[in-house]
């Protein structure tokens, strides 16, 4: 049986509406992405999800406990969910962490990973997800490296083509675990 992976980034972040690059640092919601992560709870509930997955980093907790916050769906934290490690560069300009990702896909940022290390990290977590959540319907809640793993090791996207492209937000991407 598939498991149905239904992905959501975090809310918008104080750090996101100062074009800070969290990277591991927690962060926490801003007064719009609270709003936000209330829309998600709408937007979802009813839509069948058994259980909702976090990365354990501050500003996707969040997330998680605003939107699910009446519902009884376990909420379950997990550190290989998070962010792409920028080391040093936590904290840093988006733009400077940003403008040059690519010569970040194979070589780690400064005491951080590089984009193939975090997209290894958490493709660790589907076959655990095998374990308890065959065949169920499941939210994610993550960061850019989750969605990117997530297109790349479910979808077959190229990671190449993926750090290449601009984000563009949306509600929820679906993903099918065989």
């Amino acid at each position: 049986m598939e498991t149905q992976i239904v992905f959501e980034t975090h809310s918008i972040s104080e750090d996101n509406e100062y074009g800070i690059a969290t990277g591991w640092r927690d962060g926490q919601l801003s007064a719009r992405g609270r709003l936000l992560a209330v829309e998600l709870g709408t937007r979802r509930r009813g839509d069948g999800i058994e259980c909702v997955f976090t990365s354990d980093l501050g500003r996707a907790v969040e997330t998680a406990r605003i939107a699910f916050a009446d519902l009884c769906v376990p909420i379950l934290a997990d550190w290989r969910l998070r962010e792409c490690d920028y080391g040093s560069m936590n904290g840093q300009s988006a733009i400077d962490v940003h403008q040059d990702r690519r010569q970040y896909l194979d070589t780690p940022y400064p005491d951080g990973e590089s984009w193939h290390q975090a997209v290894t990290r958490v493709g660790r977590f589907l076959p655990d997800l095998r374990l308890r959540w065959e065949g169920a319907r499941v939210l994610v809640i993550g960061h850019r490296a989750t969605h990117w793993a997530f297109d790349h090791l479910l979808a077959g996207i190229p990671l190449e083509d993926l750090i290449a492209a601009d984000f563009i937000w949306r509600a929820g991407w679906e993903y099918r675990l065989p």
